[in-house]
């Protein structure tokens, strides 16, 4: 029998989705770790080295998954960003609020890994190439998000503050996909296309694909844990509230 809308619409309240987001963590947090187990072996072991960069691509094995993760969950910030503006759910807004520290971590280790990268590949650490420099833009965005919300005492004008900067911070993602198809970039284009076939070797594709699964997994646990966090915060004048604290 399929569960009634009512059913699920309850979840929105931050009372019922605390509970629930406790037994959704081992659920994610054990895929995580067999994930990126996997991933590892398939990308140090398993793939052969690449015939022009050596050993050293090895490490898009984690830069190109973490690349991914940035964009995908500043989309997803964003929308929930939107929905607490338009719907006003709060907890659309603490889902926000929580996933931006774990974006911002996958955009600090994709500029991270991409100068290791860059540095045999390039002969330098840093250029202000397009991608580059749009994902650091990506990362101040995260930053900017994440310190304007602390800095408002305010939960709600917080939410509204932090909500209009996340979406309007939107704008700078398909920037960064497209920045190598826009303009003439050192940064090599993309070697996963829709409609097309890989430009790499499946073993080499398995391992970027397991490494992304994973990145997603451990992003649903790190999610999960601090938006738990952030209702106990704002709720702890709520009776259930008190309870939770108390029987810990």
């Amino acid at each position: 029998m399929a569960a009634s809308p009512t059913h699920w619409t309850r979840y929105a309240a931050p009372a019922n989705f605390y509970p629930l987001a406790g037994r959704l963590i081992p659920w994610f947090a054990v895929p995580a770790v067999l994930l990126t187990v996997w991933g590892l072996y398939l990308a140090l072991v398993v793939a052969p080295a690449d015939f022009r960069q050596g050993e050293a691509y090895r490490i898009m094995f984690i830069h190109v998954p973490a690349a991914w993760m940035s964009m995908w969950l500043y989309v997803t910030m964003a929308v929930y960003a939107g929905v607490g503006l338009v719907v006003r759910t709060r907890l659309s807004s603490m889902m926000a609020a929580a996933i931006a520290p774990t974006g911002a971590l996958f955009t600090f280790i994709a500029l991270w890994t991409g100068s290791f990268w860059g540095k045999p590949m390039w002969g330098t650490w840093w250029v202000w190439d397009a991608r580059l420099t749009s994902e650091l833009v990506l990362l101040f965005l995260y930053l900017g998000v994440m310190a304007l919300t602390a800095a408002i005492d305010d939960p709600r004008r917080a939410d509204r503050a932090g909500g209009l900067l996340a979406l309007v911070g939107v704008v700078n993602v398909p920037i960064i996909y497209f920045s190598v198809q826009w303009w003439n970039t050192l940064h090599q284009g993309a070697s996963i296309k829709m409609g097309a076939a890989p430009t790499m070797s499946n073993v080499m594709l398995w391992a970027i694909l397991v490494m992304t699964l994973a990145f997603w997994m451990y992003s649903f646990v790190t999610a999960f844990l601090r938006v738990r966090c952030i209702i106990l915060d704002r709720e702890r004048h709520a009776e259930w509230a008190q309870r939770v604290v108390d029987n810990r």
